[in-house]
């Protein structure tokens, strides 16, 4: 299967597993308490099956992002 998903941040720039992103904005996190101040380091993300969002773990939560929301280190 070669239909691998291309998956860009908000720059356009390419991401892949292990990348380390960066928080363009500050987000609330849903069914918590917690938000994610802008320019928060996000190190080995995970790409999955939808080209518009990433896997992460931040403060020891795994967090699902939009891309649009994070810019390539």
């Amino acid at each position: 299967m070669d239909d691998k998903v291309i998956v860009k941040d908000s720059n356009g720039n390419q991401l892949n597993d292990g990348d380390s992103v960066t928080l363009i904005k500050s987000l609330k996190v849903k069914g918590g308490n917690t938000t994610l101040k802008q320019g928060t380091l996000v190190k080995k993300i995970r790409l999955t099956d939808d080209p518009e969002e990433i896997d992460c773990r931040i403060e020891g939560m795994s967090i699902v992002l939009k891309t649009a929301f994070v810019k390539k280190r």
